[in-house]
């Protein structure tokens, strides 16, 4: 039993430092033929995922991002009263430095990473990432490349959308729950509110986005022949998301803020 345990962990440990090589190599090709999205069908790729990614996932941010600013809001109040300057280091603290960036990243993980671990495993298996070869077409730059900008994006954009919404939510629904006026409110989150927490969740966001589109798209290309591959691909996919966000999280946290 200690043998085939140890075996186990001698074999995670190798996969984590395979798929870890293959995305630094996946990143720095990324960066090196950004230029690709110049042309027209692999710019139309990249907006097709900015659409999927990005504007599809607006209703579900934008109930989210109210929904968790009016129960920050509404718990910090009953604890801090009408202290509005304390309220609004609190919304800083939770909401920009923290919980915009990560569950953007979570929804789009459960989202859009699995669905694109899951279209180029299948397009894999199917043999249509070889029919682009025999066309002459480079498969990562047409299929990669644009998924991993548009992601990225949309993960920036929705995240900071997020927090709009999270704060002006929750401060509005108090404002009319306690019958504080939203100005003193919103004063309180400007005095608490800095360029460099508003660059380190921006920066979250940039890096979140980057990973997931990275780990999704390697994983999706990773798969070999087997169709029942594809779920296993789509849960490696989240779950190493999922730990690689985290990761990052604490590291820029502790980074930026310590």
């Amino acid at each position: 039993m200690q043998i085939i345990n140890i075996q186990k962990v001698g074999e995670n440990v190798i996969n984590a430092l395979r798929d870890s090589k293959g995305y630094y190599k996946l990143f720095c090709y990324f960066i090196k033929n950004l230029l690709v999205l110049k042309i027209a069908p692999i710019r139309s790729v990249l907006y097709k995922q900015i659409y999927f990614t990005g504007i599809e996932a607006i209703n579900k941010v934008s109930i989210i991002g109210i929904l968790i600013g009016i129960v920050i809001i509404t718990q910090v109040t009953n604890i801090a009263g009408s202290d509005t300057i304390l309220i609004g280091k609190i919304l800083t603290w939770t909401v920009v430095r923290e919980l915009g960036p990560l569950f953007v990243a979570i929804i789009v993980i459960t989202r859009s990473g699995t669905a694109v671990t899951s279209e180029l495993a299948s397009m894999k298996i199917n043999r249509e990432i070889e029919s682009l070869r025999i066309m002459g077409i480079n498969p990562v730059d047409y299929l990669i490349v644009p998924r991993i900008m548009g992601i990225t994006l949309s993960v920036f954009i929705l995240a900071f959308y997020f927090q709009i919404l999270a704060i002006a939510g929750g401060l509005v629904f108090s404002s009319i729950l306690w019958r504080i006026p939203f100005m003193y409110y919103l004063k309180g989150i400007f005095s608490a509110l800095s360029i460099s927490e508003i660059a380190v969740s921006l920066l979250k966001s940039l890096v979140f986005g980057l990973l997931i589109s990275m780990v999704s798209s390697y994983q999706g290309f990773s798969v070999k022949a087997s169709i029942t591959e594809i779920p296993q691909a789509g849960i490696r996919a989240v779950m190493q998301s999922l730990f690689m966000v985290f990761i990052f999280d604490g590291i820029i946290t502790l980074i930026t803020f310590l």
